[in-house]
């Protein structure tokens, strides 16, 4: 049993040496911006409709309140 553990972890460490292709730290720089300003715009939209829809609600409220 313990064999078998001490083998699935040697296949796991040459896997991650030899067989992952690793990004660029340009690479890793570029992709985070792109989440990161993904994120800002995905939020912002959030933020947009909350704001909208609480409006549409104060309204209809308003009307039947």
């Amino acid at each position: 049993m313990l064999e078998k553990i001490k083998n699935y972890w040697n296949l796991i460490i040459d896997e991650l040496l030899n067989k992952v292709t690793w990004p660029t730290w340009d690479e890793l720089r570029q992709a985070s911006m792109i989440v990161l300003v993904a994120s800002i715009i995905i939020a912002a939209l959030v933020y947009l409709t909350d704001i909208v829809l609480g409006f549409i609600l104060q309204f209809i409220y308003g009307i039947f309140g």
